[in-house]
């Protein structure tokens, strides 16, 4: 389990490093903020998970191959093929977009409620959090950053998916076992950020 939760972090690393330096090459940052803003997407969340549960140092100074491999993703964005291919055309940047940015937040939500319960806390609601919390922290940082509205109060669906793929997984891990929670968290996660893009579901907001 321990190996498929390490695979599903790598993934999750990898999507969000991608987004995070997407978004910088959107604000025409340089190669610094470029990596900068991948490596706090990806780690970001983590880092705020691992503060509210006292586990100090975080992971990613701990095990810094996810920090690795958020800044190697995001120099990899940077090459100049590939940022003007994305700067050029906006039909692909905005599916990558939204196509990285929605599995990171699966799989974090996933990682968050699954670290919380190995950790032995017995609170359903404190790991639900504390998923919705991994899932959505790095977003939040990498648009602080980048100066820009947090996706999560602006963007349709978006801190909901969490909070419900959160729920399923808590719910689910009892009746079929951690692995298909997870799992089962992660499409759900991926399917209602995908459903409300398509759909352009949202909630209510102050300006309606």
């Amino acid at each position: 389990m321990e190996l498929f939760i390490m695979i599903l972090e790598l993934v999750g690393t990898i999507s969000f490093a991608v987004s995070g330096a997407m978004v910088a090459l959107k604000k025409h940052m340089d190669v610094l903020g470029v990596c900068v803003l991948g490596l706090v997407t990806a780690c970001g969340g983590g880092m705020l998970r691992d503060v509210l549960m006292g586990n100090l140092p975080p992971v990613m100074f701990r095990a810094p191959a996810y920090a690795l491999t958020a800044l190697l993703c995001s120099g990899i964005v940077f090459l100049k093929p590939i940022r003007r291919w994305l700067l050029r055309e906006d039909r692909v940047y905005e599916l990558l977009m939204l196509w990285s940015d929605a599995l990171g937040l699966g799989v974090f939500t996933a990682v968050g409620v699954t670290t919380a319960l190995h950790a032995g806390y017995t609170s359903r609601f404190f790991a639900i959090f504390l998923g919705a919390m991994t899932g959505v922290g790095g977003g939040v940082l990498r648009d602080v950053l980048a100066g820009q509205p947090p996706y999560i109060f602006v963007k349709h669906f978006y801190a909901c998916a969490a909070i419900l793929g959160a729920l399923v997984c808590v719910l689910l891990r009892p009746v079929v076992g951690e692995p298909v929670a997870v799992i089962a968290c992660c499409v759900c996660v991926l399917l209602l950020r995908l459903l409300a893009a398509h759909y352009r579901w949202s909630l209510p907001k102050a300006g309606d």
